[in-house]
């Protein structure tokens, strides 16, 4: 008795619905082939970005924040299992992503989010979600 699944053959993928059904996978999709395509212009940002939000502890920092608010190092590293010195090279991070701002005031350097960036960032990849998926 077969199982429902994929299978490859030799004419291509397959997939088996039940006992007597088979359907050809590889009919039913046309995927793009042009790998080398270049990234659309509006999406150069993007992987700095994600790059930067892809560390659970940046994300964590960024949770800190209060809209509108503005923290220093000394303030997020009292609240983190980091230390102050790990906590300045994940601003640093961020902000070189443009995800935080940053402003020196005396000694201190102030950091906050950068919501415009964020949110042009978000909703440049939900339109192409939108336009092509």
């Amino acid at each position: 008795m077969a199982s429902e699944g994929f299978f490859r053959g030799g004419s291509g993928i397959f997939f088996v619905g039940g006992l007597t059904e088979r359907n050809d996978v590889t009919n039913i999709f046309d995927m793009k082939s042009n790998y080398t395509r270049a990234i659309p212009a509006e999406w150069r940002p993007l992987s700095r970005v994600f790059a930067a939000l892809g560390d659970e502890h940046r994300q964590r920092i960024l949770m800190l924040f209060d809209r509108g608010e503005r923290l220093n190092v000394g303030q997020i590293a009292a609240v983190a299992t980091l230390t102050r010195s790990t906590v300045s090279h994940h601003l640093k991070i961020l902000r070189e992503a443009d995800v935080l701002c940053s402003e020196k005031i005396g000694k201190e350097v102030w950091y906050w989010i950068n919501r415009r960036r964020l949110e042009e960032t978000l909703s440049n990849v939900l339109a192409y979600v939108r336009d092509h998926c």
